[in-house]
């Protein structure tokens, strides 16, 4: 029985070196792999082995017979891809991996990584299969993670299983966490370079590109970023609060973000109360009056963002009413398989003007642009122009506004039109990409500063993109240790904790993380919840005091 990849893909590419018949694709060799929306089994090539799913850090690998009725769609899916494949090699190729020269390195080599999501992870353990590294995560918040924590959705839980490779790599010697440090305020840039041979910046790309219509800053309007934060429980939106007393709700943007967004405001408050969800947000959620979630996209459904798994994902809830706004046209001009499966799916939705049942819904709206923002003391709807399609001499397809408007009454209004990176401290920004500027990971004109992940290519790729960035990210580093390009630090390991214990009493590692992880595991136990997450910092503290340590951890250095 054939293997399937299902929603939950996050493409990082562990199943396809270990598939003994290189039935697993696209691969990281492959020109598609860096825009690929998941990876896909041939169903004829498979062997039925077993090894994708034991590589798969998140679980989205199940043989064809145990699929529930959600997933049944990939096995199509996943079928298609392989429709006419070319010839491959029996196994698919490993990228090459730099490896220390031991002969010419006299020290340990250590490396602060800036940032503790996904690709400072991947980063950290690349760097760790080498001999004799140490690496020290540092991370502005008290606990870890990143987007995995704060950005997944909770109804997502299989996303979030790759926390399990990450506590994988938590337990490599020489990992050591550095939390609660913001690097620029707490630390600079030339205090870590004194600790270490080289610093790899994982900052994302933390913010929300603006609309630049008028009203956009009204009491109503605001980012799905913070939207989803504030959800997940992020210490820096938790406190928020949004008004849902409206029918309505417009989010702008229709990538996977906006859809997850749409998702969770028309999910029933009780499908979520199992979850890991924000206690502040699901008791909103339980007193939301919204019944409408319009989802405005300003080109057409060919060109729609979001990706294939989660409009599938999306599409086969029973729960929620999914429509589209007018006719899907048929694309002029040759489309690629994903883009056709997305088309097929929408023309098989029914269409906006159908009678409303009792059943939330969301509103797929394509050709549509806000002009403005309506309210006085705040958002009461939105005005838009609807667009038309236009093919350039290129062959690129734009959207033009025509000259026919409307406004959508709405009480909240939350846009998702992509992200960028912000300025890192004493690194060189380009202001225009979003991005510090870099060759493959090394930072222009910073000897010992690389980069990796959004910082470094812009916001891109999956969850698993992270690990081919950061793999050549490390490879740039260790060619420059190999070479002899990095200076050896004038402190020691003792002397970082020193200095840290200064500025930032409160610093947590290994051990503190681990604590408050089993903190919040317990709280959500009584529950049935995965876990109840501290929201409030002090609080946190306050707990974190009170609690027993873990037995397994690792502090940034050993005292006794």
């Amino acid at each position: 029985m054939p293997h399937v990849v299902t929603q939950a893909c996050c493409g990082d590419a562990s199943c396809v070196f270990a598939c003994p018949v290189n039935a697993i694709h696209p691969n990281p060799h492959d020109e598609a792999f860096a825009l690929a929306e998941m990876l896909y089994i041939d169903p004829v090539a498979c062997v039925d082995c077993g090894a994708c799913v034991e590589a798969c850090p998140v679980a989205a690998i199940a043989p064809e017979n145990k699929l529930g009725p959600a997933q049944l769609p990939f096995v199509q899916i996943n079928a298609l891809f392989h429709q006419d494949p070319p010839a491959r090699p029996a196994q698919a190729p490993v990228p090459p991996i730099v490896r220390i020269d031991t002969t010419r390195t006299r020290t340990p080599l250590r490396v602060a990584v800036v940032g503790s999501g996904p690709a400072a992870l991947y980063a950290a353990d690349e760097l760790l299969k080498q001999p004799d590294v140490h690496v020290n995560v540092f991370e502005r918040l008290p606990v870890p993670y990143g987007l995995v924590r704060s950005g997944v959705a909770p109804d997502h839980p299989e996303t979030k299983t790759i926390a399990r490779l990450f506590r994988d790599i938590e337990d490599r010697p020489g990992f050591h966490y550095v939390l609660g440090v913001d690097v620029g305020r707490d630390l600079s840039h030339a205090e870590l370079m004194a600790h270490h041979h080289a610093v790899i910046y994982a900052t994302g790309a933390s913010q929300d590109r603006r609309l630049g219509i008028v009203g956009e800053d009204l009491p109503g309007s605001t980012t799905a970023t913070e939207f989803v934060a504030w959800y997940n429980g992020h210490p820096d939106h938790a406190e928020r609060s949004y008004d849902l007393s409206h029918e309505r709700a417009v989010i702008v943007g229709n990538g996977n973000v906006a859809l997850d967004v749409a998702r969770i405001l028309a999910t029933d408050p009780d499908d979520l109360a199992g979850t890991d969800i924000s206690d502040r947000a699901l008791s909103a959620l339980r007193q939301s009056r919204i019944r409408e979630v319009v989802v405005l996209a300003r080109r057409g459904p060919a060109q729609m963002a979001g990706t294939l798994p989660e409009l599938t994902g999306l599409l086969g809830r029973s729960d929620l009413d999914v429509v589209v706004d007018g006719a899907v046209p048929t694309p002029t001009g040759d489309v690629d398989l994903v883009t056709e499966q997305k088309l097929a799916a929408l023309r098989a939705l029914p269409t906006a003007d159908r009678p409303r049942d009792a059943r939330r819904r969301i509103v797929l709206r394509y050709l549509t642009s806000p002009l403005s923002v309506e309210g006085t003391d705040r958002v009461t709807g939105v005005h838009v122009v609807h667009n038309e399609l236009v093919r350039d001499v290129d062959g690129g397809v734009r959207a033009v506004p025509t000259q026919t408007t409307d406004t959508i009454a709405t009480g909240l209004l939350l846009r998702s039109i992509g992200y960028r990176g912000r300025p890192v401290t004493d690194m060189p920004f380009d202001d225009r990409a979003g991005i510090i500027p870099n060759d493959a990971g090394r930072i222009h004109g910073r000897p010992g500063a690389y980069a990796v992940g959004w910082i470094k290519r812009g916001p891109t790729g999956f969850i698993g993109t992270n690990k081919s960035c950061a793999r050549e990210t490390v490879n740039q580093l260790l060619s420059d240790v190999n070479a002899g390009l990095l200076a050896d630090p004038r402190s020691d390991q003792r002397s970082l904790a020193e200095l840290v214990g200064q500025r930032c009493p409160d610093a947590g590692d290994v051990v503190a993380w681990r604590r408050i992880d089993d903190l919040e595991r317990a709280r959500g136990q009584a529950s049935g919840r995965p876990r109840v997450k501290f929201t409030d910092i002090e609080e946190l503290r306050v707990a974190l005091a009170n609690a027993a340590p873990p037995r397994a951890g690792r502090r940034l250095v050993r005292r006794g």
